[in-house]
């Protein structure tokens, strides 16, 4: 289903919500039966195409869904969306609630809500060819998990660490991943 305002997202999230005990118990039994059957079935590769389109913005087409990113006007930008930086914490924040959400359902730990909030600090001396010696993305990354429930802090706590360790974006924001470059001049 496309999605074309707020109101038509918000109902497809609201019924979406009410089928999520049944939903995760039939993903995770399907996904179990099929890397049980072949392995290799769980390989996934994801792809992410964008253009360069205003100022510095990018439009992203993700599968089906197309969105934008932008910088603000400090940056350049037009500030017609959200930052690659903010993109980035907004994609930390999504998998944490996704998982948070599987886990709890696996382990049984009820979570009547989850909210996440991400906060990373960047130094832009690095961006801008000043200082060479501060890394070029976060120093430092912060991640706030608000869970409302009925459940003991012990709990709560084996749920966290559940999700510190199946979380593929906290992953990628934690270790190195090696990353390959090629770059493809055409004549305009």
């Amino acid at each position: 289903m496309a999605l074309t305002d707020s109101t038509s997202l918000d109902t497809a999230l609201a019924e979406s919500a009410a089928a999520r005990p049944e939903r995760l118990t039939a993903a995770g039994q399907a996904w179990g039966e099929r890397i049980d059957a072949r392995r290799d079935a769980a390989h996934l590769t994801y792809r992410v195409t964008g253009t360069g389109v205003g100022s510095v913005a990018s439009r992203i087409t993700a599968g089906k869904h197309g969105f934008a990113v932008d910088e603000p006007a400090a940056l350049a930008g037009d500030d017609l969306a959200a930052s690659p930086v903010e993109v980035a914490l907004g994609a930390l924040i999504s998998c944490q609630v996704v998982v948070y959400r599987l886990y709890a359902h696996a382990l049984g730990i009820q979570v009547d809500d989850v909210d996440v909030t991400a906060e990373g600090d960047l130094d832009a001396a690095r961006l801008f060819g000043k200082d060479e010696t501060v890394r070029a993305g976060f120093g430092d990354v912060r991640l706030t998990v608000r869970l409302a429930g009925p459940e003991t802090a012990e709990r709560y706590e084996e749920l966290r660490a559940a999700v510190d360790a199946h979380c593929p974006v906290l992953d990628l924001f934690q270790n190195p991943t090696p990353v390959t470059t090629t770059v493809e001049v055409t004549a305009s």
